[in-house]
């Protein structure tokens, strides 16, 4: 699995995600649990894209130190591109954990917990399945065919399943967790699991944090292959992800609170993922250039958010 960065570079990948793994668990959780509000979840959203904007000029000067400018144009672009792309999929994520919290109504304060452990299962789970899928791609080209199709298809099952309310009680998975494990009526505080009778039981969150361990595991194979449409470059492919997966618990705050205004952002996002599809099944006939899909990225994104907010009722933001 060939890569274009220096092995000092993934080294200062690494030791700033622990870095921000170590904010987010120690530092953090002085605070106790509490309700993250909209201020609060702001500011941190603006904490982690700038982290991953700095970075990508951190990428960007290690190339051209080594490759030149033209290169580093490249590649930075592939970044920012495949950046967008997960970030604007991890929203759709994050309409499948409210719809879980609002299920279960998990109030705010033990939601935060939930999220940073889900995030760290989605960060083991997409690096695996990063180096797997670069393995295989290496070895086997036609891969990236199977890749495209199944993008298309999964935009299209979104496009039809856009607006309409998922149905968590008949959920499969949620049935087989509570028929292989007794639960409590109740949460006890942020425990997983509680004393009844004398008997341990499970509680709610834990069902929570199943179900949420699961969508990343959904999510995850809908949005690797879309960033190996982009490039192919394991270290491209897994920080993009990763950056976008780090600001994941702020941007679920965030968006909670105004969820009602991106109501056609699933459309979008089912645009994009045929977009990216057919740029990986076309990939051996004309390649599109990066330029070009990081623009229809922006674009379809921008547009989709705009439509929604001007069609969307009037909704009260609580601020804290």
């Amino acid at each position: 699995m060939d890569t274009i960065a220096p092995l000092w570079l993934w080294i200062t990948f690494v030791a700033i995600v622990i870095a921000a793994l170590f904010v987010d668990f120690v530092v953090l959780r002085k605070q106790g649990a509490h309700a993250v509000g909209v201020k609060e979840a702001i500011n941190w959203s603006l904490v982690w894209v700038a982290a991953s904007f700095a970075f990508n000029g951190l990428f960007w000067w290690a190339i051209y130190q080594d490759n030149g400018v033209e290169i580093a144009n490249t590649k930075s672009m592939e970044f920012l591109t495949g950046y967008l792309i997960e970030k604007s999929l991890a929203v759709d994520n994050i309409f499948v954990f409210l719809m879980i919290f609002t299920y279960f109504a998990v109030p705010l304060e033990f939601q935060k917990r939930v999220l940073m452990i889900g995030i760290i299962g989605a960060m083991v789970l997409r690096t695996v399945m990063i180096l797997v899928g670069a393995w295989l791609i290496t070895q086997f080209h036609w891969v990236l065919y199977v890749f495209g199709v199944f993008l298309i298809v999964t935009g299209i099952k979104m496009w039809w399943a856009a607006g309409q309310e998922p149905d968590l009680e008949s959920n499969p998975a949620l049935k087989l967790l509570k028929r292989i494990m007794p639960v409590s009526a109740k949460f006890d505080g942020e425990k997983f699991f509680t004393v009844e009778n004398g008997k341990k039981i499970a509680t709610p969150l834990f069902l929570v944090i199943c179900l949420v361990a699961m969508t990343d595991v959904i999510f995850a194979v809908d949005s690797i292959p879309a960033i190996f449409a982009i490039t192919s470059d394991p270290f491209i492919v897994l920080t993009s992800n990763i950056f976008a997966i780090l600001g994941l618990r702020a941007m679920y705050f965030l968006l909670a609170a105004v969820a009602a205004k991106f109501h056609l952002l699933s459309y979008g996002l089912s645009v994009i993922l045929v977009f990216i599809g057919t740029k990986m099944v076309l990939i051996d006939v004309f390649k599109i250039p990066v330029a070009v899909s990081l623009g229809v990225v922006v674009v379809v994104l921008a547009f989709t958010m705009w439509l929604s907010v001007r069609t969307a009722p009037k909704i009260d933001v609580p601020q804290a």
